[in-house]
């Protein structure tokens, strides 16, 4: 993260609008244009999920219209937990035990399956296997839902 950092805040330094004012009304545009598509890929690669979307997109890999398929077990699981969520939302405060609980948990369970997306992308790296492509976008589906139920479980 440090190196795109480092990377970004150079690459901002050359195409920001502010050292382009004495350009002609093309390199100003240009400029605008630039920095706009840097600060882009910058917020992509800076969060987790995005860059997995990016990349597995890069490779060909299925998007998440493509490939919806989630085991019914997992589908199962997610019901009980919004079914939790809408008890404590009812019954608690966010400040709540259980509701801390709840709220670590699915951020556990959301970094486990990032950890997942990165260990398929390993396999997918060494090994050129097409089907690592598709447990990332499993993978990535599924962070989605847990995302979802974290949202949730803030809503008023």
């Amino acid at each position: 993260m440090q190196e795109i950092e480092r990377n970004y805040l150079a690459r901002s330094r050359e195409v920001h609008p502010d050292f382009h004012q004495l350009g002609s009304a093309i390199e100003q545009r240009a400029s605008l244009e630039l920095t706009a598509a840097l600060n882009e890929a910058y917020n992509t690669l800076r969060d987790p999920f995005r860059r997995a979307e990016y990349l597995v997109a890069l490779e060909g890999g299925p998007s998440a219209s493509e490939h919806k398929e989630t085991s019914p077990d997992f589908l199962d699981e997610m019901l009980e937990l919004r079914m939790e969520i809408e008890e404590l939302r009812e019954s608690g405060t966010p400040e709540s035990p259980a509701f801390t609980r709840m709220e670590e948990s699915l951020k556990q369970r959301r970094a486990a399956l990032l950890r997942e997306v990165g260990d398929c992308f390993a396999a997918f790296e060494s090994a050129a296997d097409r089907r690592q492509l598709v447990r990332v976008r499993q993978a990535l589906n599924a962070a989605r839902f847990i995302q979802g139920l974290i949202r949730d479980l803030h809503a008023t």
